[in-house]
């Protein structure tokens, strides 16, 4: 048995990315049952059947992480693209997916692009001041684009960027053999190079993978719908020093009399628009039960 990572699965094949190179696999009905569904991101054994190189998956390794939508498992980074200029992006688009990306144990990361048009010091600086990681890059002249590199080198990387803001522009000045390597893995496939419904890995120069993803709108509100409540507070690392200094106990943080978080947007300490998202998420989940965290089916 080999071990590799599955890059896409598509109509109940797998395509693993392995020692010996891309591999065709299929899982068997006991597995499915037994191990339960692969997704993308999942590292794997499989068996190569000698007749025709194609593989059957043997097994699944535990998950460190996974998401519902878009489907795919084992994340180190998560990559928020983001624009000042035009179409100015949302903050709450990025604190959702920022949000997401806590809750899960995984590295967020805010990247403005498009600095060459418009600089984004507003953006810059609250992410800067809320512990989130953020870089300011132009995928025009290259500004940053380095830096981001280093950034994702052997790592599992997803990229997410409301239309408009360049997160293509700025995938392939990450690695020119981006577009190269999307045409092979679909060529493989038979698919042609729609990939846009689906996530898919694509290995990248250097080490690592980069899960691309249609924008924003894949990361769905149900994703969000997996954090009670009670657990948000700590999705947002800015909120860290004031959680347990609120007048009453269970304090939602919302508009509370006696909130240090409240008091902590009042005297600039905590950025409004960060807040907001907060309120905003928070009332999305704030009548879920614990019971309803595994409907998602999530292993």
């Amino acid at each position: 048995m080999i071990e590799g990572i599955i890059l896409k699965g598509i109509g109940g094949f797998y395509y693993v990315d392995t020692a010996e190179g891309l591999i065709e696999c299929k899982a068997r009905g006991r597995f499915r049952k037994t191990v339960g569904k692969p997704i993308v991101g999942d590292r794997v054994t499989l068996e190569i059947q000698p007749e025709d190189g194609t593989g059957y998956l043997q097994t699944i390794a535990p998950r460190k992480n996974s998401l519902i939508r878009p489907a795919v498992a084992n994340l180190d980074l998560v990559v928020a693209v983001a624009s000042a200029a035009p179409p100015v992006t949302d903050p709450f688009l990025i604190d959702k997916v920022t949000a997401i990306a806590v809750h899960k144990n995984m590295d967020a990361l805010v990247v403005i692009n498009k600095t060459d048009a418009n600089p984004g010091d507003e953006l810059y600086e609250t992410y800067r001041r809320s512990g989130i990681e953020v870089l300011r890059v132009s995928a025009h002249t290259g500004e940053g684009i380095d830096a981001l590199r280093e950034r994702i080198r052997g790592r599992v990387s997803a990229f997410a960027g409301n239309s408009g803001v360049g997160k293509s522009s700025v995938l392939n000045r990450l690695d020119s053999s981006f577009g190269a390597e999307v045409g092979a893995i679909s060529d493989k496939i038979g698919r042609g190079k729609h990939t846009t419904r689906h996530v898919e890995l694509h290995p990248i120069e250097g080490g690592g993978y980069i899960a691309d993803t249609p924008g924003f709108s894949s990361f769905e509100t149900e994703q969000m719908d997996l954090v009670l409540a009670e657990d948000l507070q700590y999705a947002f690392p800015e909120f860290e020093p004031y959680i347990g200094q609120c007048k009453f106990t269970g304090c939602a943080h919302v508009k509370e009399k006696g909130c240090a978080i409240l008091a902590a947007v009042e005297n600039g300490e905590i950025a409004k628009t960060r807040h907001e998202s907060y309120v905003k998420l928070y009332e999305s989940v704030k009548d879920l039960k614990e019971w309803e965290l595994t409907k998602g089916g999530t292993r």
